[in-house]
């Protein structure tokens, strides 16, 4: 059946080619060149491939919002500040996270494989996805990288022992390089959940978990109202609107986290910290190290193979389900969905649909979905 024909409530299966070619005319419609709709479209259906649904296409709407408010802008890359035969400055104008983290990670890789080490300070990026993605990216090229990430503008977290808004989500993402095996890649929000997760329980997902929300009070919910407030038919739902917030996790060692990646990635960079405002933007400061160079022969890669090796072979609490290494979900939800196909909540494939007709296109454009089997 063609997925403009399904109702809003009824969770759909899509293919990951159909689902990319249809978010990349989505972009190409609304004004991006085809290099830059298909590296917008790769990234978002990448994030629902691995499981993280919240950094995947529902953020489309979102990001169709931003560039009509001028808050983001197809066509821009990186604008070198500051070079260094280690180090960048690097300014994104506004431009799609998608094309300047590309950018941002290739620099670092450059400069790394030159000189064993570089850091790279990214300011003033549209949305830079799954912060995971840059972290794989680099191991592709065998380096260890260490990203530090916040939103400028984006007031959604409070801090430990507060009832009220002042930090970001503030990602942080560390890959290692495994040169006999499956890398290392740690990659997550200092807030118990991310903004994406109650985006998608707010669009008919899975509730957010116990102790990740407090209301207006201060007070613990699951609703997802905290955060966005009362979303009107066919407004874009913005998390800065709601009464609520977001909290760290980890209490009061993932709040100094966030505060961490704040001064990092906003104070540091120039892109800006956590605060009020219009027009978040997203900051990074990384770190790429080429292992070889610190190598002297101890032989880094065995010892990352044997001691991923030795924590999978713990004992599980439970018989049926291993002892796994950080990236060894994202690894099997990769499998699995690229096999079976992605889901989503029926509410937002109605959003994607309605945003191809508001960027002009037609019926056709929207691919054939599938209900999944209960």
């Amino acid at each position: 059946m063609n997925g403009a024909a399904r109702s809003a409530n009824s969770p759909v299966i899509v293919g990951p080619d159909a689902l990319t070619t249809f978010v990349g005319r989505i972009f190409t419609a609304a004004g991006a060149d085809q290099p830059e709709a298909q590296a917008i479209a790769e990234n978002l259906v990448e994030a629902n491939l691995t499981g993280h649904d919240s950094h995947g296409v529902v953020r489309v709407p979102r990001y169709l919002q931003n560039v009509s408010r001028g808050q983001m802008h197809f066509g821009r890359s990186v604008e070198v500040m500051i070079d260094g035969d280690a180090f960048a400055l690097l300014d994104g104008r506004h431009g799609f996270g998608q094309v300047l983290g590309r950018q941002a990670v290739d620099i670092g890789v450059a400069k790394a494989r030159a000189n064993g080490v570089a850091v790279i300070a990214l300011r003033n990026a549209g949305h830079l996805g799954r912060i995971g993605a840059w972290v794989e990216r680099a191991c592709a090229a065998k380096l260890v990288s260490v990203h530090f990430a916040n939103v400028a503008r984006s007031m959604l977290v409070a801090p430990f022992g507060g009832a009220e808004r002042r930090m970001s989500t503030a990602p942080v993402a560390i890959g290692v390089v495994n040169p006999q095996g499956d890398d290392f890649i740690l990659d997550f929000a200092t807030s118990k959940v991310a903004e994406g997760k109650v985006l998608v329980a707010l669009k008919g997902g899975a509730e957010p978990p116990e102790g990740s929300l407090i209301d207006a009070t201060g007070q613990p919910t699951r609703e997802p109202a905290a955060l966005y407030g009362v979303v009107p038919e066919g407004m874009v739902p913005d998390p800065r609107r709601g009464p609520g917030a977001l909290l760290a996790m980890g209490d009061h060692k993932g709040s100094g986290l966030a505060l961490a990646c704040e001064l990092l990635a906003g104070a540091l960079t120039g892109s800006g910290t956590s605060g009020p405002g219009e027009g978040p933007h997203n900051g990074m400061l990384s770190i790429y190290l080429a292992p070889d160079v610190l190598d002297d022969g101890h032989g880094f890669g065995r010892a990352v193979a044997d001691y991923i090796d030795f924590v999978r072979a713990a004992q599980p609490l439970d018989p049926a389900v291993p002892v796994m290494i950080p990236g060894d979900p994202e690894r099997q939800a990769r499998q699995q969905r690229l096999a079976e196909g992605v889901q989503l909540p029926g509410e937002t494939w109605a959003s994607l649909a309605a945003a191809a007709a508001d960027v002009g296109l037609d019926k056709d454009a929207v691919p054939n979905v599938a209900q999944p089997v209960a």
